[in-house]
């Protein structure tokens, strides 16, 4: 018999779901797993100058990465970012999702929680929450930007690996726009490098 998240899974099989994505979900989907993955990287700018120039996955200026652009091709955002229990609608050409920020400190942290997902790939995987902490370094400061989600596919250490190539190009690729925004202040920034994976299976 089928467990509970496996049912919930199929459950959000919809006609707005790719037909290669339902395949994928009815040949590998099975029970929600919890991973986390932050990908770091150092820009040369105090951390109040990189504040100023945080964005979302959506408002990230330049096309995604192809392997991105697939799956989730943005079109920009509306809400106020500025505060702690502030909703942003996250619009894309499949759908939207909505983030409320849980924690904000500047120019230290942003956390946020995803409340709602209407993209079509939630049968396949569902962001929960992220979060943006930036710390001063010697010559700069130091961003780590970290995607919580669940994960349904398996077997996950094929997945898992996947989506790991998936998730550090959009960590990049945001990364590199506040990179580049920061620009007027910071002339050069180290290459992108992966930071860490953790994971907690629910059994």
């Amino acid at each position: 018999m089928a467990d509970s998240s496996s049912v919930q899974s199929l459950s959000c099989l919809t006609t707005k779901t790719p037909i290669w994505l339902r395949l994928l979900s009815l040949l590998f989907g099975g029970s929600a797993t919890q991973e986390s993955l932050a990908t770091r990287l150092h820009i040369e700018a105090p951390p109040e100058s990189v504040w100023r120039e945080i964005l979302f996955y959506e408002d990230v200026p330049g096309r995604p990465p192809a392997l991105l652009a697939v799956m989730l091709s943005p079109v920009g955002t509306r809400g106020d970012k500025s505060h702690a229990g502030a909703s942003i609608e996250c619009r894309y050409k499949q759908g939207t999702l909505v983030k409320r920020l849980t924690h904000v400190e500047a120019p230290h942290s942003i956390c946020f929680d995803v409340t709602e997902h209407h993209l079509g790939i939630e049968t396949c995987a569902i962001a929960r929450s992220g979060s943006y902490r930036i710390s001063r370094s010697d010559t700069g400061s130091e961003v780590m930007l970290t995607t919580n989600y669940e994960a349904f596919l398996y077997p996950r250490w094929f997945w898992r690996a996947i989506e790991k190539i998936a998730v550090h190009q959009l960590h990049g690729h945001i990364l590199e726009g506040i990179r580049k925004m920061s620009a007027a202040e910071s002339r050069s920034a180290q290459p992108v490098t992966p930071g860490y994976t953790c994971r907690k299976e629910q059994i």
